[in-house]
């Protein structure tokens, strides 16, 4: 601009246009061209067209074709522009390169785009939730696990909240919303979910909800929206906010002892969140998200319970089937109809009367082997000692257990595996079978009496050491040959010498 300007001051002198092209060295083309030019009003980019005799030559009309019929096919089998480079090549013959390709079906999609396309800012008022599910991996008591993260977002003040489950269960879900609604004393009016949550699915404008969830929403007056299925665009701050959470919370791999444990720290980190700026209202985000608290609904006295009862039929070892995973309710409850609770985190059996028999760890995904409480094993074994060497609990005991069970006879194995299972019913198995391992370790006869008393003082904390006592002090109170012997004596005052 400068030689430009240069040209166009002197020329405003009066000063003739050789003098111009030899005081600045520009050749009289330059001065004529802009001495003559009119308007420098600044004019939009223009697309510098390729030259002629492109390598699509020829090629252009079936792609259009290939193009125009993917309109009337569903969106996500449709062309690519790899794909139409690989047909090209495949079936036309093509020998040019990629980007010829590439350039021009961006360049036809564009120029069909329909105006209706695209995307559209939405605005969120004060109150509403939105709700989805993503994966991260955590170290849970030392082993590495990939956990299902629950993210809950408020798109209004752009608070964020997060907790990690094993699965993706409607049970999953309505116990991480209560875990968020007591957390902030208040249940949100409105909340968005899309199919994949696992409380409920739209199918065009049909809803179908779980009925434990719609129980949930009747317990806090909340309302339920779905997205348009393949549209997570409709709840863009949590589809954000599930990448966000996943890389500054669990990067690096967080560890905890339990899954609660990590769930607490989760919850801690988040609160964090509220001290920094919103990135559009520039506003601390805790300020803004008291609004949305106060535009919630209060909670009810009593908090919800997330569980889904079913009823079940045992089958002839008294094992039910449950998710596709075989619980084992015990012998006694063969070919009975039993209630399963099913939580988020346990699976728990009632009987005929509602009353708990068994409760186990829920299992998510297959599992190969029968899920079970080793106690409840124990009284077919007592009935059945001769299955002990096949039994499922056999793996589970102490060496020394497991040695002396299997060289025992029938009789001394049924009168173990009684003491065990009367132990376990006060003091649990892990206490009852540690007392028959200390018992064996000893050489003392681990009887029911024996046992029981052990068990009970391990489940306490207040055991006995496990060293044998030197009964060896007491020798001299006995006799043997060649030494003095102890006579009693009776004096005449009646006392014992």
């Amino acid at each position: 601009m400068s030689v430009q300007e240069n040209i166009r001051t002197l020329d405003s002198h009066g000063i003739a246009g050789r003098e111009i092209a030899r005081r600045l060295g520009v050749s009289r083309d330059s001065v004529t061209k802009y001495t003559g030019q009119q308007d420098y009003s600044p004019k939009p980019p223009t697309p510098v067209p390729r030259p002629a005799g492109s390598v699509l030559t020829g090629f252009e009309d079936t792609m259009e074709r290939w193009l125009g019929e993917d309109q009337q096919r569903p969106r996500k089998q449709r062309h690519t522009a790899q794909r139409v480079f690989d047909r090209l090549v495949a079936e036309q013959d093509y020998l040019g390169s990629y980007s010829p390709v590439q350039r021009f079906v961006k360049k036809w999609k564009a120029q069909h785009r329909h105006a209706g396309e695209g995307f559209t800012e939405l605005v969120w008022p004060a109150g509403t939730a939105q709700v989805d599910f993503g994966q991260a991996e955590a170290i849970i008591a030392g082993t590495r696990q990939v956990l299902h993260i629950f993210v809950v977002t408020f798109p209004f003040s752009n608070m964020r909240f997060v907790q990690a489950y094993r699965g993706e269960t409607a049970e999953c879900v309505c116990h991480g919303l209560r875990t968020v609604f007591d957390h902030i004393g208040a249940a949100p009016r409105t909340m968005v979910f899309d199919n994949a949550t696992g409380i409920g699915r739209r199918v065009g404008p049909k809803i179908v909800e779980t009925k434990l969830f719609g129980a949930f929403k009747l317990h806090y007056r909340s309302e339920s929206r779905y997205c348009n299925p393949y549209s997570g665009n409709e709840k863009g701050n949590v589809e954000n906010a599930v990448g966000f959470l996943r890389r500054n919370l669990m990067v690096p791999e967080p560890e905890a002892a339990s899954l609660q444990g990590l769930n607490d720290v989760l919850l801690a980190r988040c609160l964090a969140l509220a001290k920094t700026v919103h990135y559009r209202k520039g506003l601390p985000v805790g300020e803004l998200f008291a609004q949305d608290v106060a535009a919630s609904l209060a909670l009810p006295g009593v908090g919800f319970d997330p569980v889904r009862y079913e009823s079940r039929t045992a089958d002839k070892t008294g094992n039910l089937l449950i998710d596709g995973n075989t619980y084992a309710a015990g012998s006694s409850f063969h070919s009975r109809t039993l209630t399963v609770g099913l939580r988020h985190d346990v699976v728990e059996i009632l009987d005929e009367q509602a009353t708990p028999v068994r409760s186990f760890p829920r299992a998510f995904g297959r599992q190969t082997e029968t899920i079970f409480e080793p106690a409840s094993l124990l009284p077919l074994l007592v009935t059945k000692p001769g299955a002990w060497s096949h039994s499922q609990l056999r793996p589970l005991v102490p060496d020394l257990v497991r040695d002396w069970l299997d060289t025992a006879t029938a009789t001394n194995r049924r009168r173990l595996l009684s003491a065990v299972d009367a132990a376990s019913g006060s003091a649990g198995f892990d206490a009852a079978i540690h007392a028959a391992d200390l018992l064996i370790q000893r050489g003392d006869t681990p009887d029911i009496a024996a046992l029981g008393m052990l068990a009970r003082r391990l489940a306490d904390g207040s055991a006995p050491p496990a060293d044998n006592v030197d009964l060896s002090v007491y020798d001299i109170f006995t006799t043997t040959a060649g030494t003095d012997t102890f006579t009693t004596v009776t004096t005449a005052t009646g006392e014992i010498a």
